[in-house]
């Protein structure tokens, strides 16, 4: 049963999660939302590999012990309630297309079922230090972040778009839409709108600048990806190490196939809130968001600590539109009701879950 529950649970983050990383990319149509899915389900599918040499920390974090007491923390039955909460949670998440929290549901999850245990109680302090600081700061530090990326980004590209080297005398044909490298060379590199580029007959070489700009933003969406699969994986792992039948390794490997499957199965409705809902994107924007989630991501899962990929790549997202003054607030406000109430409903349906269980 624990099994079950455990790859249901990995099945419904897939779903949820998957496509995160690239919901900038295919709201700023740089991809199509198949190709962006088929790169989001590979890249989680090598982070979830690599989780078996980066996460070994996270995996011990969430197999309950510290916040319950050991002998609770062993009991398959604990964790089989604990999966079932959050499993619950996020599957009904993701049917209503919203972007939550697996990592915050799995907490709710451990700490309902600490509390259906009999004179075992939980440990609130580290629950709240361990956890949920991290939880809730992270998607603030992401949205201000990104606040600053988006700004710097919008600032620094506007219509630029053609980059070319050409002779000193041609230069001052270019107008006042170019940016000069090395202005003492007799001959300079020039970032510069396109029609500025083709008054430039002198020119000794050009090229565009988009494509290099949907190559990194396509790059910042697979490492965000990937960086989930190194965080997630080892979390919903931790689970299945209760039965004893699974090394870390064996049960990574279960938690990475079902998250993939999940992923490429019903990822779409929380995509389209994440890509279209929250703010229009472009490419500059888009990448600006990316980059922060990426880095915030990689550092949490490098120190152990468990912030959501959801609440970081949603808070870069916010951040942006913020930045550009283009906010979706009722569908912003919808997504932050559905986190604050993600941990109390995963505990109350594992609390029901470990007191129908109990013996």
């Amino acid at each position: 049963m624990l099994l079950a529950v455990a790859s249901f649970l990995g099945f419904s983050n897939g779903a949820n999660d998957n496509f995160k990383g690239f919901a900038t990319v295919w709201g700023s149509a740089t991809l199509s939302y198949g190709r962006a899915l088929a790169l989001a389900a590979v890249a989680t599918a090598l982070g979830s590999l690599a989780s078996l040499a980066l996460s070994h920390a996270l995996v011990l974090q969430f197999t309950g012990k510290g916040i319950v007491p050991d002998a609770v923390a062993a009991d398959p039955g604990f964790a089989l309630s604990a999966a079932a909460g959050a499993a619950a949670t996020v599957m009904l998440a993701t049917r209503l297309g919203l972007p939550i929290s697996t990592t915050h549901a799995l907490i709710g999850g451990l700490a309902g079922a600490g509390l259906a245990q009999d004179g075992s109680g939980i440990q609130a302090d580290r629950l709240a230090a361990t956890f949920l600081l991290p939880l809730l700061l992270s998607p603030l530090v992401a949205a201000l972040l990104a606040f600053v990326a988006g700004r710097s980004f919008a600032a620094r590209d506007g219509d630029r778009d053609c980059a070319c080297v050409a002779i000193g005398e041609e230069i001052e044909a270019a107008g006042s839409g170019a940016a000069a490298m090395s202005s003492a060379a007799p001959a300079r590199l020039l970032i510069a709108p396109v029609a500025d580029c083709d008054r430039l007959a002198g020119s000794v070489a050009r090229f565009r600048l988009a494509p290099l700009k949907d190559a990194a933003h396509i790059a910042s969406a697979a490492c965000i990806c990937f960086a989930r699969g190194v965080n997630d994986t080892p979390k919903l792992a931790a689970l299945l190490l209760t039965t004893q039948a699974f090394g870390v390794r064996g049960a990574s490997l279960v938690i990475a196939a079902a998250m993939l499957a999940g992923g490429l199965l019903f990822a779409r409705r929380v995509a389209q809130t994440m890509s279209q809902r929250i703010a229009p994107l472009d490419h500059s924007s888009g990448l600006a968001a990316n980059l922060v989630t990426a880095g915030l991501v990689f550092l949490a899962s490098r120190f152990g600590l468990p912030v959501s990929t959801t609440h970081v790549s949603v808070g870069s997202i916010i951040g942006v539109g913020l930045g550009e003054g283009r906010i979706d607030w009722r569908t912003t406000s919808v997504i932050l009701l559905s986190w604050v109430g993600t941990l109390p409903l995963a505990a109350a349906v594992a609390f029901f879950a470990a007191r129908i269980g109990a013996p």
